[in-house]
C-alpha cells in the first residue's frame, strides 16, 4: 500500500474551504450528473450525500501512465462515508485500469485570521500481487503528483470565486 500526504495553508477560513469543497448547487438536474472538471480531471457527482456531503456517490476520471494501456485515462468510482463540517471528509474508491482500492481524506484546521491548513490523505493499493510489485508506486506517484497540485489549485480558485459570489449578493442586496 502507498500512502500520499499533502498540505498547504490558505487565506480563507475553515468554512469557506469546506464550502468550496462540499457546497451543493440549488440547480442540481435530477437523473443527471453534477460535473466539475480541473483541467484534465473530470468529477461527476452521482448523489450528493447529506447536508454535509457524507453519502456523496461520484466517479472521477484521471489522467495515468500511458504504460496501462489505456489511453493514459482512469476511472475511480467514490463514496464519502464520513464527514464533519467544517473539520473532516473521508472517501472510499475503487479504481482502474490498474484495479485498485483507495482511502481518502482532508482535514480542514483552523490557524485564525482568516487562515486554514488543508491536510489531504490518500492510501493506494492494488488488488493484484503482481501489478503491485511492478506498477502499485509508479502509478501511485504519478496521480499524488497531479492530485497535490489540482487540490490547491481547486480551494483556491474556489475561495476567490465564493467571495466574488458573495460579494456580488451584497451589491444587489
Amino acid at each position: 500500500m502507498h500512502e500520499n500526504r499533502y498540505a498547504f495553508e490558505v487565506d480563507a477560513t475553515p468554512d469557506e474551504v469546506w464550502t468550496v469543497l462540499h457546497a451543493k448547487p440549488r440547480n442540481v438536474t435530477p437523473g443527471e450528473p453534477r460535473v466539475i472538471e480541473h483541467g484534465d480531471v473530470r468529477i461527476e457527482i452521482w448523489a450528493e450525500g447529506d447536508e454535509d456531503g457524507q453519502g456523496l456517490v461520484r466517479t472521477c476520471h484521471f489522467p495515468v501512465p500511458k504504460l496501462l494501456l489505456s489511453g493514459g485515462r482512469a476511472q475511480s468510482w467514490e463514496c464519502v462515508v464520513e464527514s464533519r463540517r467544517p473539520e473532516y471528509s473521508r472517501y472510499e474508491a475503487v479504481g482502474k485500469p490498474l484495479w485498485s482500492k483507495a482511502s481518502g481524506s482532508h482535514r480542514l484546521v483552523d490557524l485564525g485570521d482568516g487562515r486554514t491548513r488543508v491536510e489531504f490523505r490518500e492510501t493506494y493499493h492494488a488488488f493484484n500481487p503482481v501489478m503491485r510489485a511492478l506498477l502499485e508506486g509508479y502509478v501511485h506517484r504519478f496521480i499524488s503528483r497531479d492530485n497535490n497540485r489540482l487540490m490547491r489549485e481547486a480551494v483556491e480558485h474556489g475561495v476567490e470565486q465564493l467571495r466574488a459570489h458573495r460579494a456580488a449578493r451584497q451589491r444587489d442586496s
